[in-house]
């Protein structure tokens, strides 16, 4: 099988490649720097430097869509925030006008969005139907699936991922926190008690891999594990897991301080259920945190 890949460099990105080459399909990523594509994914993995290269002629059975700048790495000037939203919304319109262009239409476009879709909602469980409150969050992953629907009216089956805290060795979540739990300094973050919404990266990986497989699969699915944990019982078995105390609270009025807007990523709370993977039966590999921060710190 053809995959298109946007985004492949990135965190979930490189390790789908592996993935994916295990399987013997054919890689294309897509990349500003296509020079380091084989340097970063492997050897065996082609490389797109813009998506207007791409022709008519040009076929890929699946289209996997993970491109974004990072959200969590600067500041959000207003600046930043266009970059964010362009990273996302505007590049996926662009690759929905390259699919459009192709005579063989791709099967399948998986696309990524967040769970930031559903913006701040306490102790609310929160499943694919639930309604939002609006941030800019909602406002750019809204967008940003509204962009990759528009593959069903060219025939394509549009799968919608709507990743939560992504937790794994070497980075995502826990590279986040790890140093400062190593020494020791780690803790909950204000009072602790907004819910952490998690899927390690390797169900993350067998979410995509089914979407390929099966055809049933289409619409929005939210890509977290079935037991979220509140901030502070995350912080507390991150820190069992590195056999560290977790006593150092951060205020959240220093973050609202330090990170402005920003500071609803790590304050705000999102309990997400991936209701629609369990009612079609996906099994998860990691279903409890323990195991996967175990996993992570390894």
């Amino acid at each position: 099988m053809k995959v298109l890949l946007t985004g492949g460099t990135g965190f979930i990105g490189k390790a789908l490649i592996q993935s994916l080459l295990q399987s013997e399909h054919q890689i294309t990523v897509l990349s500003r720097n296509p020079q380091q594509v084989a340097e970063l994914c492997g050897k065996n993995v082609a490389a797109l430097g813009r998506l207007d290269e791409l022709t008519a002629e040009d076929h890929f059975d699946a289209v996997i869509n993970l491109a974004g700048a990072p959200i969590f790495d600067r500041r959000w000037t207003d600046a930043r925030k266009q970059l964010i939203w362009d990273s996302r919304v505007k590049l996926t319109e662009q690759l929905i006008e390259a699919i459009n262009k192709m005579k063989i239409k791709p099967q399948v476009l998986i696309s990524g969005s967040a769970i930031g879709y559903y913006g701040n909602q306490g102790d609310t469980e929160l499943t694919e139907q639930s309604s939002y409150r609006d941030d800019f969050s909602h406002r750019l992953c809204e967008a940003w699936e509204t962009e990759a629907k528009k593959a069903e009216a060219l025939g394509v089956r549009v799968c919608i991922i709507r990743t939560g805290l992504v937790v794994a060795p070497g980075g995502g979540i826990v590279g986040r926190m790890l140093l400062p739990f190593k020494l020791g300094l780690g803790g909950r973050i204000g009072d602790g008690k907004q819910w952490m919404s998690w899927i390690h990266r390797d169900d993350w990986i067998n979410i995509a891999l089914a979407m390929i497989d099966n055809q049933s699969m289409q619409g929005v699915y939210n890509a977290t594990a079935p037991v979220p944990r509140t901030n502070a019982e995350f912080t507390k078995v991150l820190a069992d897991c590195l056999k560290r105390p977790a006593l150092i609270p951060v205020p959240a009025f220093l973050l609202n301080l330090l990170l402005g807007e920003m500071a609803e990523l790590v304050l705000g709370s999102q309990r997400v259920l991936p209701k629609r993977l369990l009612d079609q039966a996906f099994q998860f590999k990691y279903t409890e945190l323990d195991d996967a921060l175990l996993d992570a710190v390894k």
